[in-house]
């Protein structure tokens, strides 16, 4: 087993454990296990950049070049901006759809192959590690955002039924899921903006074409359609709430569908 292995295995269950700890904290009224499960999460991140480290040093190049180092970054990327959120906004909870989410990505990348091969020449181009590496901020921060949104969600219906139980109790307030929302929606709609240029830019270095509406590409676009309207709505319409939750939603349904649902041959 390489050290690169041991630390991904440490990450396994570090993050395993993790969740396991944010569903107990879901199901009860225990602070302490919510601690905890933040300070295995954290010890889980940890571990995983020094085998991301690893794997990079085995590889000479950053391990994004395929579905299963993608999913792992990915998994990588979610963490960390779940650990920003948190600490900035305490929603501790938040862990209880982050850390699984992380955690299935992680897992779902060690069962692909993870054997070192050559690089292409066409993936040498500096164009592609900038459209890979602002796609996965974009996508942790827009992942975050579609947690968040269900949250949201189940706090308006909690209100209007007038239920104030356990769950209620550990969910932040509207205004604040409304808040990180939005901070992820700024962050992310300009990164992902930048992953389609660039992405276009190194297209047409690689084969002579900024586009050729190829599934991957086509639904790239669709998912930019749908958060430019989000934050189009939310700077002129005045989109808050409720409507923008639901967008959000959608938005991360459509990401997960462009990431995995289409041919994966390189990420885009």
């Amino acid at each position: 087993m390489t050290v690169s292995q041991i630390f991904f295995t440490m990450t396994l269950v570090l993050y395993s454990c993790a969740t396991l700890a944010y569903l107990v904290f879901l199901a009860r009224t225990r602070p302490l296990s919510g601690i905890w499960a933040g300070r295995l999460i954290q010890a889980g991140f940890v571990a995983h950049i020094l085998a991301t480290i690893h794997r990079f040093n085995a590889l000479g190049h950053l391990p994004i070049t395929n579905l299963g180092e993608s999913l792992s970054f990915f998994s990588l990327a979610l963490v960390a901006a779940f650990i920003f959120f948190e600490r900035n906004y305490q929603v501790a909870i938040l862990g209880s759809f982050a850390s699984p989410l992380a955690l299935v990505m992680l897992a779902a990348s060690t069962s692909l192959p993870q054997g070192a091969v050559q690089l292409h020449p066409v993936l040498k181009s500096g164009w592609f590690w900038i459209h890979t590496l602002f796609a996965f901020v974009s996508y942790a921060a827009f992942t975050i955002s579609g947690g968040v949104a269900v949250m949201y969600l189940l706090q308006q219906r909690f209100l209007k039924k007038k239920y104030f139980g356990s769950l209620f109790q550990k969910l932040p307030s509207l205004e604040t899921l409304d808040d990180i929302n939005y901070r992820c929606l700024a962050v992310g709609f300009p990164l992902l903006t930048v992953t389609i240029i660039s992405g276009a830019i190194w297209l047409e270095q690689a084969i002579g074409s900024y586009w050729n509406w190829d599934p991957k590409q086509t639904w790239s676009l669709i998912t930019w359609f749908i958060y430019a309207a989000l934050l189009h709505g939310r700077l002129t319409i005045g989109w808050r709430g409720r409507m923008a939750a639901l967008l959000s939603i959608a938005g991360f349904i459509v990401l997960l569908v462009t990431f995995i649902g289409m041919k994966h041959g390189i990420t885009w």
